[in-house]
């Protein structure tokens, strides 16, 4: 996840990073958002459910956030 936004409104990018860099640095793919205090008709989370496949296919490991979340839109959709 790599934190944007603004101060106390965040909003979460889920992106393909190496692990080497900075959380809100340098990623190769973005694979989704994640929107914690969406309001209205926003969308909270969004995954492209492909890409991630590939991704873990390729060998990229989630983060236990990440992986609450996936399972979380895996749920819902």
């Amino acid at each position: 996840l790599a934190r944007g936004g603004a101060k106390k409104r965040p909003f979460f990018n889920i992106v393909v990073a190496d692990s080497r860099t900075r959380r809100d640095g340098r990623f190769i793919e973005r694979v989704g958002f994640y929107n914690p205090v969406a309001s209205g008709g926003e969308q909270p989370l969004r995954i492209a459910f492909d890409r991630l496949e590939h991704w873990t296919g390729t060998g990229a490991q989630m983060s236990a956030t990440v992986a609450r979340l996936v399972a979380q839109a895996k749920a819902t959709v």
